[in-house]
């Protein structure tokens, strides 16, 4: 069993309001991507509020900044689901639903086997990989780190 999983937070910038006609042709697709997410090979867990998605989380100052938070098994297996299928169409749309941001919208980070990140860790990817770009704390998807090495007991 691996002793370090793969943890991601991406976040966005809504052009309006989510229950917004702009926005439908995101919000009318949430439900059947994150189902999508759950079944595949890799995933572990993901942050949800009691309606099944994380998107009424307000994380940030800005009301309009969407967060997803996830743990996956590694790298391979997040890149299999981002890059593939109905996520795939939706970030090739993603200009008609958000914002680009002048800072990181993702980072990704090893944590423990089982351990489920907070926000605060989530936003301290963020900031990390903002201020030192990919390193060991948090990298991109294009720059991964290898999973740390266990010191010998």
């Amino acid at each position: 069993m691996p002793h370090y999983q793969l943890a991601q937070i991406n976040i966005a910038r809504a052009k309006a309001p989510l229950d917004s006609p702009v926005m439908h042709g995101f919000t009318s697709r949430i439900e059947a991507v994150n189902a999508l997410a759950e079944s595949r090979d890799g995933f572990i867990w993901r942050l949800q509020t009691e309606a099944g998605d994380a998107t009424s989380l307000r994380v940030f100052p800005d009301p309009q900044i969407i967060v997803n938070l996830s743990v996956w098994r590694d790298v391979e297996s997040l890149k299999a689901f981002v890059f593939s299928g109905e996520h795939l169409q939706l970030l090739q749309n993603k200009k008609a639903w958000f914002d680009k941001l002048a800072t990181p919208s993702l980072a990704l980070w090893w944590v423990p086997a089982g351990h489920q990140p907070s926000l605060e860790e989530a936003q301290q990817a963020l900031q990390d990989i903002a201020e030192f770009g990919s390193s060991p704390r948090a990298f991109s998807i294009a720059q991964p780190m290898p999973q740390p090495q266990l010191n010998p007991a």
